[in-house]
């Protein structure tokens, strides 16, 4: 992404020193178009050595791309911020951490990167941990797909600032994402604020808003850019007019007042019934956030009672699970035969208030899982190789252990 501003013609020590100043200035006039978004920047100042191998990844990377280009002056690291997106003082709705750099003879124009690799907050390193070490335990050749040699398509309801679907980009090369996000500012706000790679924004026709991506795209996000599509629209609309089928789904839709719509778990809702039939029938896997907090209102606005409001499986929660599993897996109430296959399990996100559920088709075919042991142990052992063949900068398996429970 490209913003203009002023600042005076400088050498690269200058430039550096002068980046705490205009980032601030950028980040005061993005604040001021964002109105009911606050965006706060937290500095985060990594070691300089690493702002330099940045700079040379850069420069060979627009040699790469455009033999040439760096006769225009080199790109050089004015700074890195944690950047915060807000609907009010309370809800924060994502994290991202952005780099910020510009040539050095057009320092008028800063571009803006949301840095692929960050998951900064643990429900989204949880959704990410759960979901694909129950994928991967389903026989799904999750190998093949991290090096590009298979596709895996992945639909994630909810956007935010964008760190989910940039995250599984970058670190699955044969990953498809689709984002469906229902409110343009937060899409605003995720492309000119933090770094979202605009090249992914589609039209309401299906087709990319921009036809081309720029130059300096193509160098930033090296072909990550051009395997995301990122579609304005209600979920429940998009998800009942589409044909893909998804390998994996990741549902985090709250709203600006920290209400999951009813319609997204309703039984009976055609969203739900959508969501069952463009999930693969042999690996699906859906991974929902879910708040556990005790202030959470009834789908009619009515206010829980205090023995409802006990989380995390309290009669919130447990509705939203027992819907997901029965719609998905095709099961019936417990006094009945099951009638489908895999299972549905929650695990308590450390250090928050969050709790993921994941439903998995597949895992657990033939009834060889339904024992809880077997299902832990089997998820550890994945989540472990996981951590290595990805090379992730968290453990998987401190976000697979923590509170797991088996969704009767």
């Amino acid at each position: 992404m490209k913003v203009t501003g002023s600042m005076p013609q400088s050498g690269g020590v200058l430039l550096l020193t002068k980046a705490k100043l205009f980032s601030d200035q950028l980040l005061a006039r993005e604040m001021a178009s964002f109105q009911s978004l606050h965006i706060h920047p937290p500095e985060s100042r990594p070691n300089r050595m690493e702002w330099s191998k940045m700079e040379r990844w850069l420069q060979q990377r627009c040699e790469e791309v455009h033999p040439g280009y760096g006769s225009e002056g080199n790109l050089r690291v004015l700074g890195y911020q944690w950047r915060a997106l807000r609907f009010n003082d309370d809800t924060r709705q994502s994290t991202t951490k952005v780099m910020l750099t510009c040539r050095e003879n057009k320092p008028e124009l800063v571009h803006l990167m949301q840095q692929p690799h960050c998951l900064a907050v643990p429900y989204l390193k949880s959704m990410v941990s759960a979901g694909l070490t129950s994928v991967a335990s389903c026989n799904f050749d999750i190998i093949s797909t991290l090096q590009g040699k298979k596709n895996m398509r992945i639909l994630c309801i909810g956007h935010g600032g964008g760190s989910l679907p940039l995250f599984l980009a970058s670190k699955i090369q044969g990953a498809i994402v689709d984002v469906v996000e229902i409110d343009p500012l937060v899409i605003s706000a995720s492309i000119r604020a933090m770094g979202f790679p605009a090249f992914s924004l589609m039209t309401k026709s299906g087709h990319r808003a921009i036809a081309k991506p720029d130059i300096i795209d193509q160098v930033m996000w090296k072909g990550i850019h051009e395997r995301i599509c990122l579609h304005e629209a209600d979920a429940e609309e998009f998800i009942t007019n589409i044909t893909n089928l998804y390998d994996m789904i990741f549902v985090d839709a709250y709203d600006g007042n920290d209400v999951f719509p009813h319609k997204l778990w309703n039984p009976d809702s055609p969203f739900l019934k959508s969501l069952k039939t463009c999930l693969h029938p042999k690996h699906g896997t859906v991974v929902v956030n879910l708040h556990s907090d005790s202030d959470v209102l009834n789908h009619d606005g009515s206010v829980p009672s205090e023995s409802e409001q006990i989380l995390p499986m309290g009669k919130y929660v447990s509705q939203v699970c027992r819907a997901y599993k029965d719609t998905l897996l095709e099961t019936r109430s417990s006094c009945e035969e099951k009638t489908g296959s895999g299972i549905a399990y929650t695990v308590q996100v450390p250090w928050t208030c969050n709790t993921s559920l994941v439903v998995c088709r597949g895992f657990g075919r033939d009834n060889q899982y339904l024992n809880r042991n077997l299902v832990v142990n089997t998820l550890i052992s994945k989540s472990l190789e996981l951590e290595h063949v990805m090379d992730l900068p968290f453990s998987c398996l401190e976000y697979i252990k923590g509170g797991f429970i088996l969704v009767d």
